[in-house]
């Protein structure tokens, strides 16, 4: 049976991840609060920014513009979204 948390995110009991995805306090606190629905949501709009931006994470002002989005996303606050970015027709 798959662990479950209630997910800051999306307000509900969800499946949670395997394992934290960050050492430390950081990575303790998404895996005791963040579901895999929201994780993997966020990566897929962190990949998304990174390519439309232009984003080097080389760069500690873009790996800071990114932890800040991040904890916005998971959140539910007002997040970066990429201008003009259209999906590809299904």
């Amino acid at each position: 049976m798959s662990r479950t948390v209630f997910c800051r995110k999306y307000q509900e009991e969800l499946e949670g991840l395997a394992r934290p995805p960050y050492p430390g306090a950081r990575g303790q606190d998404i895996y005791d609060n963040i579901s895999q629905k929201a994780w993997d949501a966020w990566t897929a709009h962190q990949t998304l920014l990174i390519n439309e931006k232009h984003l080097n994470m080389m760069d500690p002002a873009s790996r800071k513009f990114l932890q800040e989005e991040m904890d916005k996303f998971m959140s539910g606050d007002e997040y970066e979204q990429v201008e003009g970015y259209v999906p590809p027709a299904k």
